[in-house]
């Protein structure tokens, strides 16, 4: 149900310094392919371009979840459909049977370590994700318990009755992994032991990773015979692999650079992506509501979109933008905001990553807005995977990232459980608000669609009303793929970009 945004793209600029962009040549050797074995194309292997290394040393619980998704490297029981609805994956058909309990049928599907996918290996798998700390996105405010019910079964049992409960297995942070990857202490290694088109047969530390077609996947043999991926945080860089053909792949090319691409190896599409400052409310200024407000109401999101963004995005309209199409027609304005006080110079330090590279002119922007309104700010910018941990600490008292709405679960409701609620795994406001858990917790417990976007976007405006995130800018998708690359796949959930039909022609 997602569309791409309509934004009329403003006036490219043309910020190309050859001689400042890191080359990648020679990073890229791609291995001879191979036949495939049941005549089809050649399989030569794909170089891709990523902008975030593993920042959790690849684990499903984390950040790193959507990256194995996006290779092709792990599944969960149910996917989303261009549409958002929940469809078919390692469980190939489902069943309420009651407010509570689901039943699901799996499959016949192998792991990667060639063990077979059953019931008590999903069961533990589900099992090991609820035991996990903190809680992945997808069962922020959920309490499950799977086991496994005959030869191809397995039934899950919600403590609440959960009306999104497959929609919520679809989250890349419960993806299926065999008995093996749990073996160790600590988060468990999708290294040869997931079920997707793709394996992780060698990663260096976070620069690189090769994947070798998994020749027993359930969906089919892969075109490609393989994969070599390398993190790439400096956006110049990725788009200029693109046009000396070091890559096939670049994931999130800068607007600045789109002009520097030719158009046939432009891609765009919409996304549920939202870039939003978080207000620290737990320690420092943000505490005080009033500050909170003095912030908001300082921030003028057009000129981001128009300055920053170049028209590849809309300005912030809310926690969910134009690509989820039901948002505006049913979003509630925010009632019992705080009246903003004076800073008279009050100090922040400001915090953004530099993998999306928007984000610290974005940053930049934001800065000289909150200290014309009279804040004294410092600006502090690192790459993603050395910034988390302190975001999520409350180190600093201003964050400004990048959030997919729907990504986690595919339902609205998610992302203000995780993101927004005293109990949120991905809490980076450290917001606690009684009323805000409680419209969420109502939008939990809502069943029927309407319904449920209804409750969703009045929680949405309870925490809006709280100041405590300051939506700036809803943007587009913008790859650089190669004109000899097929099957690219870009959704407005950023969960895929390789799948079995992505291929090189000759």
């Amino acid at each position: 149900m997602q569309v791409r945004d309509q934004s009329i793209k403003g006036r490219l600029r043309f910020l190309t310094t050859l001689a400042l962009v890191p080359s990648l040549a020679g990073c890229f050797v791609s291995p001879g392919g191979e036949s495939s074995s049941e005549g089809g194309p050649s399989g030569s292997r794909l170089r891709v371009a990523l902008a975030f290394p593993p920042a959790e040393n690849f684990s499903p619980y984390g950040a790193d979840a959507t990256l194995l998704s996006r290779l092709g490297v792990t599944e969960g029981l149910v996917a989303l459909d261009a549409n958002g609805a929940a469809a078919p994956a390692l469980a190939r058909s489902w069943r309420r049977e009651n407010d509570r309990t689901w039943r699901f049928t799996l499959r016949e599907a192998t792991f990667q370590d060639g063990t077979d996918v059953t019931p008590a290996a999903v069961a533990a798998a589900l099992t090991h994700a609820t035991q996990a700390t903190p809680a992945p996105a997808a069962l922020a405010g959920v309490t499950l318990s799977a086991k496994a019910d005959g030869d191809r079964g397995i039934r899950i049992t919600t403590a609440a009755p959960d009306p999104v409960l497959p929609l919520r297995l679809a989250g890349p942070s419960l993806a299926i992994l065999s008995p093996k990857a749990y073996g160790k202490k600590g988060n468990p290694t999708p290294v040869g032991t997931a079920t997707g088109p793709f394996e992780i047969t060698e990663a260096t530390g976070g620069g690189s990773a090769t994947l070798d077609r998994y020749d027993d996947y359930w969906g089919g043999l892969a075109h490609a015979a393989g994969i070599e991926a390398r993190f790439v945080k400096d956006g110049a860089a990725r788009a200029n692999a693109v046009r000396t053909g070091d890559v096939d792949i670049a994931e999130a090319i800068p607007v600045a650079q789109a002009a520097t691409l030719d158009k046939a190896t432009l891609r765009e599409a919409g996304t549920t992506r939202t870039t939003s400052l978080q207000l620290n409310t737990t320690t420092g200024p943000f505490k005080d509501p009033g500050l909170r407000a003095a912030a908001r109401a300082s921030l003028d999101s057009s000129a981001l979109v128009e300055g920053v963004f170049e028209g590849y995005a809309d300005p912030g309209a809310g926690i969910f933008g134009p690509a989820v199409i039901w948002a505006e027609s049913k979003r509630v304005r925010p009632a019992g905001r705080a009246k903003p006080t004076r800073p008279d110079g009050t100090r922040i330090t400001l915090a953004t990553y530099d993998n999306r590279p928007e984000l610290p002119e974005v940053a930049q922007v934001v800065q000289q807005q909150l200290q014309k309104a009279g804040f004294t700010v410092k600006l502090e910018v690192r790459e993603y995977s050395r910034l988390e941990g302190d975001a999520l600490a409350g180190t600093f008292d201003a964050f400004i990232g990048a959030r997919n709405s729907l990504l986690d679960t595919g339902d609205p409701v998610g992302v203000l459980g995780s993101d927004y609620t005293c109990d949120g795994a991905y809490n980076l406001a450290r917001l606690c608000d009684e009323k805000a858990d409680r419209a969420v917790a109502e939008a939990v417990r809502t069943y029927g669609t309407g319904e449920r976007q209804d409750a969703a976007m009045a929680a949405e405006a309870a925490i809006l009303g709280t100041d405590a995130v300051v939506p700036l800018a809803h943007q587009q998708i913008i790859a650089g793929v190669s004109g000899k690359v097929r099957g690219v796949l870009l959704d407005p959930y950023e969960r895929t970009l390789v799948g079995t039909g992505t291929r090189t022609r000759h």
